[in-house]
Order: structure tokens, then sequence, then C-alpha cells
């Protein structure tokens, strides 16, 4: 199940790094998955609502919890019944941008990130988790208080996965993707472009290789 803000939801004509994710699990996965979620629809920029269908490929499975503007704060009461109704085993996780940029600062964004990981595993006690840290964003490129919030609540990040990490409930931290280049990756500086797309399906895919051995090393040209 994927789990996110604007980064992860997408807009109207996205492919979405769900997308990406999801064709790359297709192609190297041997056992079967499913992609899960309560939710199914893309941001409309023009009515600044969740209401839009249309995906660029309108056969991918579009499950999903994620939102525009919502962050850790948001999701962390709804993780535990949306975990257990939608049977979700696997979390992939990119929150914390919309939470330090509008909601909480680092520390405050930390613990939301625990009462996340306890509602999930309320839902489910054996639910796996992978994490992705606050990656650039023009935000934190100009403004060097918010650059300091990020560089914060990401090692705060990183401490919370490995303090709460778990054998029966492994929490993975991914890595950020190697080389995200907001002008080269992005279409406005935060949300990603279609290279962006493939590098944060990256991020996730090689974590889940590396970790569980779950599909194959992640190529964009495949």
């Amino acid at each position: 199940m994927p789990v996110g803000d604007s980064m992860t939801i997408g807009s109207a004509g996205d492919h979405t790094w769900r997308y990406r994710l999801w064709q790359h699990l297709c192609a190297t996965y041997g056992g079967p998955f499913k992609i899960v979620g309560p939710r199914e629809a893309l941001h409309d920029k023009i009515t600044d609502t969740a209401t839009s269908y249309a995906y660029a490929d309108p056969d991918f499975p579009r499950a999903h919890l994620a939102g525009w503007g919502e962050g850790w704060l948001h999701m962390a009461p709804l993780i535990t019944e949306t975990v257990r109704t939608h049977r979700a085993d696997v979390l992939l996780v990119s929150l914390g941008l919309i939470d330090l940029g509008f909601y909480t600062d680092a520390d405050q964004t930390a613990e939301n990130v625990r009462r996340f990981v306890a509602g999930a595993r309320l839902g489910n006690p054996r639910v796996r988790m992978v994490l992705l840290p606050v990656i650039p964003n023009i935000r934190a490129e100009s403004d060097a208080s918010f650059a300091a919030q990020v560089t914060r609540f990401n090692e705060l990040l990183a401490k919370t996965a490995a303090d709460l990490d778990e054998p029966r409930s492994p929490l993975l931290l991914a890595s950020s993707p190697p080389s995200y280049d907001i002008h080269r990756d992005t279409y406005d500086g935060t949300h990603p472009n279609a290279s962006g797309e493939h590098r944060i399906a990256a991020a996730f895919a090689d974590t889940m290789h590396q970790a569980w051995d779950l599909g194959e090393p992640y190529d964009a040209q495949r």
C-alpha cells in the first residue's frame, strides 16, 4: 500500500511513482501481489480536490492511501483501520514535507511517525514498512530554516526506524534517491516528473530487494 502526500497521489495525467513501481514489480517479482488502499483518485489541480481518474495508463491498479496536503499528522489516525480493512502487508511511505512545511516541527513530526508505526502494527502485527526520507525540494533550497528542519527530521526518521524495527514487523529506511535534482527530476521544484517518478520508485524497489529479496534491482529502462 503506497502512503504519501502530493508526490504520491499525483495529479491528473501523471503516471506517478506508484505506477513505475507497479511496472517494475510486474516484471521482476515472481510471487502474486496486489496494490491496496482505500483511495483511487488523482488530484485535480483545477478543482483542487482528489476527484480525477485521468491516469496516464488506465490499466494501472490505482489503490493508495495518499492525499494532496496530507502528512504523518493526517495518516497516523487512519492507518490502523486502513491496514486492517485492506489487509496490507507492506507499506511504502513517503511523508514529511507537508508536516514540516505547514503543521509540525521535526521533533513533533517524528512523534507522529511513531504513532503511525504503532497504529499500523495494531492493524497487522506483521506489517512491513519502508520509509522514505524527505527528498530534495525547492523550499529547502531557498529557506535555510526549513532546510534545517528537513535535515533534523531525516536524522530523527533514521533513528526512529532503527529504534522501532523488529523481526516480526520490519521497519526499513530507504535511501534518498541518489542524484535527485529538483531542476531535472521535478516539474515545479517539488513534484516528480517522469525521471523523478523512476528515482522514487527505485528507492523503494531497491530497499525491498536488498532487505527482503523482493523483485530485482530497479531498472528504469525495463
